[in-house]
């Protein structure tokens, strides 16, 4: 179900602001209204709205006055400043007090609409960036483990569960989606967090060589075997083996595995001794295992023996929020690593992240942040610092509601366009030249002429 807008509509003309008010409601706004501007903070104190629709010439409080009082108290409330009197000096005012649009009267409803469902989603993005950044730095439960997600959730509360048994359990989802994260805090919960965790990626060691690197060997098993050795299997002895990418392990090496998980010991390659070993095992894969045991390309007891439980991760566009809170994570993480004085997102790139489908999921995520991190020269990341690709050539600004007064010159328009795009792309002159559609160096030419 789709959340009604609240909308508070400031103007001392009551005509007017009763027919903005009825045009509105049609349009599914839920519109308070208030003749009286200095009454504001006191509606605010025991009301909540999504945007705040205000005229700019009343008695008493005019709007550039409540605008910058809105916006220094409620920084999170988007405010829209209106007027039947356009001109270039008020919408700079607008503009410079905080307000997120200027629009002249009379009004093209359809775009009004549009401009002020623009500016609660600008707004709510703020609000939530602002209360992501509170959450990062709540401690949390689950070691390493960062997200909101329902579905999320559920894998965490499966890891407390279990992990302080000796179960074995596989992980599955995309690739960068946090298997590993999830499999450490699996050991970090067990009692053995105190012994090694020892992680092996078995698609990235060559099959000739997993055998010997996972089981160990004697010495004289084969040509470079001169001394013996133990293998990563001994080595989590009475800790964790964590089996990255298990749907990768060749068919005679998963036989040898799943002797180690029914009889608890393992034969080093060229010896008939077998050596016990007490450990837990944790196996992970981005591959459909069921399928793979389908096409024969991975054994079925196996699987059965491995799957006792299951932690199926969701990929990150799945996760709703949680993919601003874990970015506000990482701009957090890298600043202090650069020694950087960046603090957050700003709500176009907040939009963006949100829109944009994440095939890299976490891991993605963190190398995107940890760019737009290092190349910043603002106190918050703007979409500048994304890289094309996640940025997606999407242009900064929409069209606003109403635009400048028609009674302006052409280049007056133009000077209103250029300011409202580079306040728009946070001060930011190239992302701003892209906008418009001119190089960076025609922009520093129009910004250099003098003011119409």
């Amino acid at each position: 179900m789709t959340e009604i807008t609240r909308l508070l509509v400031v103007d001392d003309d009551s005509e007017s602001c009763a027919l903005l008010a009825a045009k509105l409601r049609v349009r599914g706004f839920a519109v308070t209204t208030e003749l009286h501007s200095s009454s504001v903070p006191e509606l605010l104190a025991s009301d909540r709205f999504d945007v705040v629709l205000t005229d700019l010439r009343m008695k008493g409080v005019d709007g550039i006055a409540l605008c910058t009082w809105l916006v220094g108290l409620h920084p999170e409330l988007p405010v829209l400043v209106m007027t039947a009197y356009g001109s270039l000096d008020s919408a700079v005012a607008a503009i410079r007090a905080g307000a997120y649009d200027f629009l002249t009267k009379p009004f093209d409803f359809d775009a009004l609409e549009l401009t002020l469902n623009r500016a609660v989603r600008h707004g709510r993005l703020r609000a939530e960036v602002q209360r992501l950044r509170l959450v990062v730095d709540e401690p949390r439960s689950l070691d390493g483990i960062l997200g909101q997600d329902p579905a999320l959730a559920v894998c965490s509360d499966l890891v407390r569960r279990v992990a302080p048994s000796r179960a074995s359990v596989l992980i599955t989802g995309e690739t960068g989606t946090g298997k590993g994260v999830f499999a450490r805090a699996l050991h970090r919960g067990s009692p053995r967090a105190q012994r090694a965790f020892v992680s092996v990626n078995c698609s990235a060691i060559p099959a000739a060589l997993l055998e010997s690197e996972l089981f160990g060997h004697v010495r004289g098993a084969f040509t470079d075997a001169k001394t013996e050795r133990g293998g990563l299997v001994q080595s989590a002895h009475q800790g964790t083996l964590f089996l990255d990418e298990i749907g990768d392990m060749p068919a005679e090496l998963q036989a040898k595995l799943l002797s180690l998980l029914e009889e608890g010991c393992v034969r080093p390659v060229g010896s008939d001794q077998e050596v016990e070993v007490d450990l837990r095992i944790v196996a992970a894969s981005n591959q459909d295992l069921e399928l793979a045991v389908e096409e024969g390309r991975f054994r079925e007891d196996l699987l059965y023996r491995l799957n006792v439980i299951h932690i199926e991760l969701p990929p990150l566009r799945e996760r709703g929020n949680d993919v601003l809170l874990l970015a506000q994570h990482y701009v957090e993480h890298f600043a202090a690593e650069l020694d950087k004085r960046v603090r957050g997102l700003s709500s176009p790139v907040a939009a963006r992240l949100l829109d944009y489908s994440w095939p890299g999921n976490v891991r993605e995520l963190r190398n995107c942040i940890q760019r737009a991190v290092l190349l910043t020269e603002h106190d918050n990341v703007i979409l500048d610092d994304l890289s094309p690709k996640i940025r997606g050539g999407a242009a900064l600004v929409s069209s606003p509601a109403g635009g400048p007064s028609p009674s302006l010159t052409l280049a007056q328009v133009e000077e209103w366009h250029i300011g409202r795009v580079l306040e728009e792309a946070g001060g930011n002159k190239s992302a701003a030249a892209r906008v418009l559609g001119i190089t960076r160096k025609t922009l520093r030419r129009k910004l250099m002429r003098p003011a119409t």
